[in-house]
């Protein structure tokens, strides 16, 4: 068990205030004070600075708070071992975001389960900015995201590569006639997942690179579940982007199509990540590399024959 004055270190981390941490940890703010200086003493350095009526960490603090951090969720897992060897069963908890979890992640997790009868698996959907809050706070130990992350903080193992794609509905009837390139598209509606989703911010920065935004667009529908936008493209409400796998059905049996332009191809990676000062690295790496599949890329099955690309640029979302 922690000290108790870690976990008011880290109370006053995410409050950056000493009296709304006393609050929340249901102490006096003088009891507060005397922890970070104990702290400060004890580790020999300034953990916070006051500038202009904001607190803030240094240096030293923030690199205390990102391990302490760590220490504090590797506890849980502790507990969470002990209390499976009573149990005389592993516990396992995994973090997808919701393109991976209902396209790409079941056939993986299908083979582990055959082959893991001992194990209890919690398997925990989020979009990517609410899985980096979950493996910050312990809740899951490795996740598995298609946004983008701060890589000086996590470890991580390629889960896939895949194709993301404009899509509408087949003979969709475009304002601007045959859409060529990406602002041809902007008279049009389109279908894009909440703020914090990896397949919002892939898009938001793939428009960037064209000094374009959502906003360009005629209009805009907000959905946070991939198959209502799947379901509204099929009923022509719009148009949108999105991982080739996610609509793999759909378009293999025509009900969708692929819009082809000449500025836009591109790809992006599916990573398991974990906390790169987890004392459980080497075992979480482990199971990132038995949920791995066997092709890199999904899917295996070609789809039937649809029309070039009028360009053969190509975009690898590793280099936005």
């Amino acid at each position: 068990m922690l000290d108790y004055r870690v976990e008011t270190f880290l109370t006053v981390c995410r409050d950056m205030n000493f009296t709304k941490a006393a609050k929340h940890l249901g102490i006096t703010q003088p009891a507060v004070t005397q922890h970070i200086r104990f702290m400060e003493d004890h580790y020999g350095v300034s953990l916070f600075s006051y500038q202009k009526k904001q607190l803030s960490l240094t240096r030293e603090g923030r690199i205390l708070y990102e391990r302490l951090t760590s220490l504090t969720n590797d506890e849980e897992k502790i507990q969470e071992e002990l209390a499976s060897i009573t149990e005389d069963k592993e516990l396992v908890s995994v973090g997808v975001t919701m393109t991976i979890g209902e396209y790409a992640i079941v056939p993986a997790v299908s083979a582990y389960l055959a082959r893991h009868p001992e194990v209890n698996l919690e398997l925990h959907y989020g979009n990517t900015t609410q899985l980096l809050e979950q493996l910050k706070n312990g809740k899951i130990s490795m996740a598995l995201v298609e946004g983008y992350y701060p890589a000086d903080q996590y470890d991580h193992i390629n889960f896939s590569h895949q194709e993301f794609i404009p899509v509408c509905a087949a003979g969709h009837g475009f304002a601007c006639g045959t859409p060529e390139t990406l602002k041809d598209l902007v008279q049009e509606r389109l279908l894009i997942r909440e703020k914090g989703s990896g397949t919002r911010n892939i898009l938001e920065r793939s428009l960037a690179l064209q000094g374009m935004s959502v906003e360009d667009f005629h209009s805009y529908a907000q959905v946070e579940n991939m198959h209502t936008i799947i379901e509204l493209l099929q009923n022509d409400c719009g148009i949108s982007f999105l991982y080739k796998v996610a609509a793999l059905e759909e378009l293999k049996n025509g009900a969708l199509q692929e819009i082809s332009l000449a500025d836009f191809q591109m790809s992006h990676e599916f990573d398991f990540i974990w906390d790169k000062n987890s004392l459980y690295s080497e075992s979480i790496k482990g199971l990132a590399e038995e949920l791995r599949p066997e092709s890199p890329t999904f899917p295996a099955e070609p789809l039937p024959e649809q029309a070039p690309l009028k360009s053969p640029l190509h975009l690898d979302s590793k280099g936005i």
